[in-house]
């Protein structure tokens, strides 16, 4: 396989961001220095426009999840369809089909992983519903609301289980290693969020590390996949890895703002649930570091106890002390960060599509 070229100097593409304001570097790699792809301006083009590129193989994805959804135990195929079915952009396979677009790998197995990180998402999301006793998804009813808690955490292991088994398929141990290591990452990730529920000194480092575990994991497992399916170099391979990491961290923070900025008819969930499940988010941390001490004693008391009954308080003072644009201009400088990893990429419509999903991600609504 072709290693991606070098293109010629370009015009850098930049979100016009001060320096990251919070979130710091990355464990990963920096990706090698070269001229930046040049990519519309942010706002020019609807995130479906990027996913349009890939259409014709989400096709596939689909067609090998209902292939793999297909099981004896009727019940495992009622609860998976059901929130597999629910909506949602499938974000993590979209990566993984997109760079590998980007990279100009065209193999089948693409289709196979891609169905994977989906399943193992899917699988993440029944047991976080469980967990966190959430009755609300992608604006209707959890699987756990509806089956109950044990049929959703047993099809959850179903689908951990049968994505195990699609990864033999790949037949490298690479890919094996990778999906085995952010599996293992993620469940690290929800063990320690279970740690600091109701814990209002968490500070950033430590959300941090929850949510490049919980959430940004995946996405990089899914773009390291894709340059591993492509066979590319060490260097491209880490660069694609941070990119990844970099958007789910994105992904993550923005996600935690709708939780006090959205709309419930939009996000999916009730505005809240964070606050009502003890979660200290970066929003929350940035009111209490930047309130009066009257202020800061309210979200406090709110996260200790998981009390909602004072949330138009707490979501006006997350307003007024500035800690929702702090919380967006950490989202900016980590969205940066990955179209910085894409410097020196072959130029071409994926690797654009990658570049503009990074810049689309702040204007996120749900």
């Amino acid at each position: 396989m072709a290693r991606p070229p070098r293109p010629a100097a370009v015009a850098p593409y930049n979100l016009g961001l001060p320096a990251p304001v919070l979130l710091g570097l990355s464990s990963l790699p920096a990706a090698p220095c070269a001229p930046a792809l040049p990519v519309p301006a942010a706002d020019t083009s609807p995130t479906a426009t990027v996913l349009d590129l890939i259409a014709g193989d989400m096709v596939e994805v689909d067609r090998v999840i209902a292939q793999r959804l297909d099981t004896g135990v009727p019940l495992v195929s009622q609860v998976s369809k059901y929130i597999i079915s629910a909506g949602g952009k499938r974000l993590r396979p979209a990566l993984l089909l997109l760079m590998a677009g980007a990279l100009g790998y065209t193999g089948e197995q693409r289709f196979n992983l891609a169905a994977v990180v989906e399943f193992i998402h899917t699988a993440t999301l029944l047991h976080d519903d469980v967990v966190d006793e959430s009755t609300l998804r992608r604006g209707r009813a959890t699987a756990n609301e509806s089956f109950g808690n044990p049929a959703s955490v047993l099809v959850g292991d179903f689908l951990y289980s049968r994505a195990f088994q699609m990864m033999l398929d790949a037949d490298n141990m690479r890919v094996m290693q990778i999906l085995a290591e952010a599996t293992n990452v993620i469940a690290e990730g929800e063990v320690l969020q279970l740690m600091n529920m109701h814990d209002a000194s968490l500070d950033e480092e430590a959300y941090l590390r929850v949510i490049r575990s919980k959430t940004a994991k995946l996405f990089e497992a899914s773009t390291r996949l894709a340059a591993v399916l492509a066979g590319a170099t060490p260097e491209v391979e880490d660069a694609c890895a941070t990119y990844g990491q970099a958007l789910g961290t994105a992904f993550q923070v923005i996600d935690d703002v709708l939780d006090y900025a959205g709309d419930a008819q939009e996000t999916g969930k009730n505005v809240g649930d964070d606050l009502r499940e003890g979660k200290t988010t970066l929003p929350l941390i940035f009111a209490m570091q930047r309130g009066t001490p009257a202020q800061s004693a309210l979200v406090r008391a709110a996260i200790e106890a998981g009390d909602t009954a004072q949330l138009s308080k707490i979501v006006e003072i997350v307003r007024v002390t500035g800690a929702l644009d702090a919380s967006r201009a950490a989202a900016a400088a980590e969205a940066q960060r990955a179209i910085n990893a894409l410097n020196g990429f072959s130029s071409n419509l994926y690797a654009s599509g990658l570049l503009q999903l990074a810049a689309q991600l702040l204007e996120r609504r749900a």
